[in-house]
């Protein structure tokens, strides 16, 4: 069954061997060349798979890979139950400046080991009612990285989505994620990173 389709991929939830997963495929795309098309997109669902992988091994809770078929683009993995953490923020239910701590040190977790997520959207987060644990989900365009400048792009897309959707506890949430952030990863290399950012915002004012 397709579950949700997107620019670079289409997801289809199924059943495979009694367990509910995902089955995520990149798309063809027709502007490219075949041969490259496919090359492209096998190393691109390797690198996700890796990533996907490498961030459970750092703590951060994402989907369990099960199964890579690199011919046809497409990874098998974990199905998440739970809410996303979009609509929990839009209602601006009680708790949220938690939600956003923990934002907050799930991102410090990723860039303390180099991890640039590359799509930092609360659509990307989904709250599980009874671990109260968040799961990061879509590393399509993730990428190892020490440049502090993606490390700040990360930050300012979130940042964004706070503007855009939940500017109603923007100040509040982004707070709160710089604290978690800051814990993570110590307040030298944050107050950097978070420099970068008020940069990027301000290079974005002049364009």
């Amino acid at each position: 069954m397709l579950y949700k389709k997107g620019a670079e991929a289409y997801l289809f939830k199924e059943q495979w061997y009694g367990r509910t997963i995902l089955r995520k495929v990149r798309i063809p795309k027709s502007y490219r060349h075949p041969m490259l098309d496919q090359r492209l997109r096998g190393a691109r669902t390797i690198r996700e798979a890796k990533i996907l992988t490498g961030a459970r091994k750092i703590g951060i809770s994402t989907p369990i890979v099960y199964y890579i078929d690199v011919p046809n683009a497409s990874i098998i993995m974990e199905f998440l139950e739970g809410e996303r953490v979009k609509e929990l923020l839009y209602t601006a239910r009680k708790g949220y400046n938690e939600i956003c701590v923990k934002i907050g040190e799930i991102i410090g977790k990723l860039h303390k080991n180099n991890i640039i997520h590359g799509d930092l959207t609360t659509s990307n987060m989904i709250l599980q009612a009874k671990s109260k644990k968040i799961h990061l989900i879509d590393f399509g365009l993730a990428e190892y990285s020490t440049n502090v400048e993606d490390h700040g792009v990360d930050i300012h897309l979130i940042h964004r989505v706070l503007q855009s959707t939940h500017f109603k506890i923007l100040d509040s949430c982004f707070e709160a994620i710089k604290r978690g952030y800051s814990e993570v990863l110590g307040n030298a290399k944050a107050i950097k990173v978070f420099q970068r950012v008020e940069e990027i915002e301000q290079r974005g004012r002049y364009h």
